[in-house]
């Protein structure tokens, strides 16, 4: 059963992003973020430039480049669509619905901006989740 955690309230969902997947990476972790293509497009970019002295080594990744022994080496996978079965075991998702695969990884994240139409789509990701027996928990931005 996946850990599903809800962080709400995020003013900078990208930068957010970028800081979670770099901790991630310091911890050795492997992570695949799964967007729409502009957002993805957009964390790409951010990835290589949130922070000059820093390095998240993240690539693109379909299913015809998934197999490849650089995604293999590759922490941080971005994948605009459904993630590929080769995918690694943590899931952060930048959409508004859940992947149809996602219950199949050992760790969600859930990234939710500040806008009403953000939570209500978050929402309803927490409604999906409880469906599939998971528990989520919540972060608050508010709170910090």
């Amino acid at each position: 059963m996946a850990e599903v955690v809800f962080h709400t309230g995020i003013a900078e969902p990208l930068g957010f992003a970028c800081r979670m997947l770099r901790k991630a990476c310091r911890q050795g972790a492997r992570v695949v973020v799964t967007a729409p293509g502009p957002a993805l497009a957009a964390l790409d970019r951010a990835l290589w430039t949130f922070d000059e002295r820093d390095f998240v080594p993240h690539l693109r990744v379909s299913a015809a480049n998934a197999g490849t022994a650089q995604a293999a080496r590759t922490p941080i996978w971005l994948v605009d669509g459904e993630p590929p079965a080769e995918a690694p075991d943590i899931l952060l998702n930048l959409g508004a619905e859940v992947p149809v695969s996602a219950a199949r990884f050992v760790r969600v994240i859930e990234i939710v901006g500040d806008t009403p139409d953000e939570a209500g789509a978050a929402r309803e990701r927490w409604r999906t989740w409880k469906a599939h027996g998971m528990v989520p928990t919540h972060h608050s931005a508010a709170n910090n």
